[in-house]
């Protein structure tokens, strides 16, 4: 198989500069009209464009086989808005100081203190958070509060791109994904007693753990319960949920890892089945929060 061409210096600029012409225009309106404009582009490329419509209600109703069609259709366009609105709110992100958070995350003292309680045992926490309502939001929120978080991402391929995304991560400290020295910096970083917060990996492309999930069974990584396992760290599995033009933290429970398990790899494999349980229950009630529109959907089987 061929390799994939690089791009030249001058196309990277011209992708960025495009970009930062699209961030301008939504910089330039106020949060709640930007918001308002990503659902209805939303309804547009649903139900005009029927972008990936078909196949979208086909997934939901195969999760929910009682929902009718046009119901499966609500929750397919709720979920794009839900996708745009995030990607809204990720180009505005710099702005998002602890005022801004206080006023859009509802009750966040509250669960930024459960968290702090938690830093405060002192063998640092990993949180699971899965792709649901604005997931970084569960980050940015947890960062103004002072919360020592750092999380992973991959590297972008244009280098302007990824320049920019650094920065829009803004205190939170992300780690490049697939270093060789990137694990062992999470194990330090989370026994000095910071906060890992990591997206559960839905269809991991090795054969993982096998968990009932929406009604099939799903590949998942075990990696983010293994760190806890390693650690000592108790496991944090929570959500974000979008409600009347606020964001939700759902802490849905802590897990703790046993530390006397003789087979570290099984009690991480223990642990990734009760976080997806957790899950799959608080997905199931809310279900237009979800991603939907996942690329690499979740109960497709692994070759």
């Amino acid at each position: 198989m061929a390799a994939k061409k690089k791009k030249s210096d001058f196309a990277n600029r011209c992708e960025y500069a495009a970009l930062r012409a699209a961030c301008a225009a939504v910089n330039a309106l106020p949060h709640r009209v930007a918001c308002c404009l990503a659902r209805v582009a939303a309804a547009l490329a649903f139900d005009v464009l029927r972008v990936k419509r078909a196949r979208t209600i086909e997934r939901i109703r195969g999760v929910f086989p009682e929902m009718s069609e046009k119901e499966a259709a609500r929750v397919g366009r709720g979920s794009l808005a839900n996708i745009l609105m995030t990607a809204v709110e990720m180009i505005r992100a710099h702005r998002f100081d602890r005022k801004w958070v206080d006023a859009h995350v509802a009750d966040i003292d509250e669960y930024a203190g459960r968290l702090r309680e938690l830093v405060d045992e002192g063998r640092g926490v990993v949180i699971m958070v899965p792709h649901t309502g604005n997931w970084y939001m569960a980050a940015w929120a947890m960062a103004t509060h002072g919360l020592p978080l750092f999380a992973i991402a991959a590297r972008q391929r244009n280098p302007y791109v990824n320049s920019w995304m650094e920065r829009l991560y803004g205190s939170i400290d992300v780690l490049e994904r697939g270093q060789a020295s990137t694990l062992r910096e999470i194990i330090r970083r989370i026994h000095a007693g910071q906060v890992f917060a990591i997206l559960p990996d839905i269809r991991s492309p090795q054969r993982d753990v096998q968990v009932p999930f929406l009604g099939g069974v799903a590949n998942v990584s075990h990696a983010g319960a293994l760190f806890a396992v390693q650690t000592g760290a108790p496991l944090a599995v929570a959500l974000m949920r979008r409600v009347n033009g606020k964001h939700e933290f759902d802490h849905l429970a802590t897990l703790r890892p046993d530390a006397s398990a003789p087979d570290k790899k099984e009690e991480a494999r223990r642990l990734t089945h009760e976080a997806f349980t957790l899950l799959d229950a608080a997905i199931r009630k809310t279900p237009e929060q979800w991603f939907w529109f996942n690329k690499r959907w979740i109960l497709q089987p692994v070759p």
